[in-house]
């Protein structure tokens, strides 16, 4: 499906894409320096270009079934799999937040990503659980991503299970627009079913101190990426956000 592009906002990124992502995780001294290399080749994303230290937050509350199956899929490898999650960038509800029903997954190497818009009108300050799902089936937008996350609901039992915050620092290739890479920190993880606990939740950190560095494209790296993970001596890991943060929750382990 073509990628459809908006003007730059966080709350207006592409709809629906298919792309290569390779991850990496980075200490706070490493990704000093490779930022630093990285800057020769990379333009910061639109948005964040007169931001406050060039970055926005990202809010995520995933679903998952009674069983969990969404994580164990992740920690087995399985080469077909997705999840559901609601999006927002604030950490605030009002009511003019934008709020996003989205699915992601993986079709072999390939990472997909379609999104619905919510209807506003609703105060999610006060919506968990089942609330939250049925005010998302009742509030976004048609498509076939609500279609599928209807049928999900049912079939599966899918419930809210846990929220992952964190801070993103976007950038774009100087030479090819569809060439990005992302660097998401301060990563926290809730225990909840509603997307703004308030101020009783009690996140908890993950992967103190490091940066997660997503690499994206859609047909292959270019040199010069090559040179900067030989330099650095970049290994690829196969890491989810909401797979660690559960881990920390003490929600759901890896058994292997």
């Amino acid at each position: 499906m073509a990628e459809v592009r908006e003007k730059p906002t966080a709350s207006t990124s592409p709809l629906h894409f298919a792309r290569f992502e390779f991850k990496y995780i980075l200490s706070a001294a490493k990704r000093k320096a490779v930022e630093k290399d990285l800057l020769y080749f990379l333009d910061y994303d639109p948005f964040v270009a007169q931001l406050p230290d060039h970055r926005y937050f990202v809010r995520s509350l995933y679903f998952d079934d009674p069983g969990y199956s969404a994580f164990h899929d992740k920690i087995d490898g399985l080469k077909s799999r997705y999840k559901f999650r609601v999006r927002t960038y604030v950490k605030t509800f009002t009511g003019s937040a934008p709020i996003f029903l989205e699915i992601k997954g993986r079709h072999n190497n390939l990472v997909y990503k379609h999104r619905t818009p919510v209807q506003p009108g609703v105060n999610w300050n006060t919506l968990v659980g089942n609330l939250v799902s049925s005010e998302l089936l009742r509030k976004a937008s048609k498509s076939q991503v609500r279609d599928q996350f209807e049928y999900d609901l049912y079939r599966k039992s899918l419930q809210p299970v846990a929220l992952i915050d964190y801070q993103r620092r976007p950038y774009i290739s100087k030479y090819d627009p569809s060439f990005r890479i992302t660097f998401d920190e301060e990563l926290r993880a809730t225990k909840t079913t509603g997307l703004f606990p308030g101020a009783a939740s009690a996140p908890r950190r993950v992967l103190a101190g490091c940066t997660v560095v997503e690499v994206k494209f859609r047909h292959h790296l270019p040199a010069w990426f090559h040179q900067v993970i030989q330099a650095h001596e970049l290994k690829r890991v196969s890491i989810s956000k909401i797979v660690s943060g559960m881990e920390v929750l003490d929600m759901a382990y890896d058994e292997h």
